[in-house]
């Protein structure tokens, strides 16, 4: 019964000490990443001597080399789109050209048709 009262000294201080070891465990891992931040901004920083323009014009040939190749990507897949496109176009007139062709034979067989109604009338 002791333990589940939140006004017991025991647990307060149980509480205090868990508190306390996460506080420290959240310190060691910041001066962790810090420490490892520092490292990676000293090896960046030493491949160009410590010279800001360098490093500063690496990284703008980097950009320019990531925005052609995105370039060169986007002009592929329009230049499949523009291919997908003319094949759908080329299907859709020769659908077109095969219903122009059905419906001239309709219209053939039915004056044909009329032109047989209308001499068996006459003959009649």
């Amino acid at each position: 019964m002791m333990q589940q009262n939140p006004q017991n000294p025991q647990l307060q201080q149980e509480m205090r000490m868990l508190q306390e070891k996460i506080e420290g465990r959240k310190a060691i891992l910041v001066s962790e990443m810090m420490k490892d931040f520092a490292d990676e901004e000293k090896k960046i920083s030493s491949q160009y001597g410590n010279d800001p323009i360098a490093a500063l014009r690496a990284r703008e040939l980097d950009l320019q080399a990531q925005e052609n190749a995105r370039k060169e990507k986007e002009g592929k897949e329009r230049m499949n789109l523009d291919r997908m496109k003319a094949m759908m176009n080329q299907q859709n007139q020769d659908e077109k050209l095969d219903q122009n062709e059905e419906l001239a034979e309709l219209r053939a067989e039915t004056s044909i048709e009329k032109q047989e109604i209308a001499n068996e009338a006459r003959e009649n």
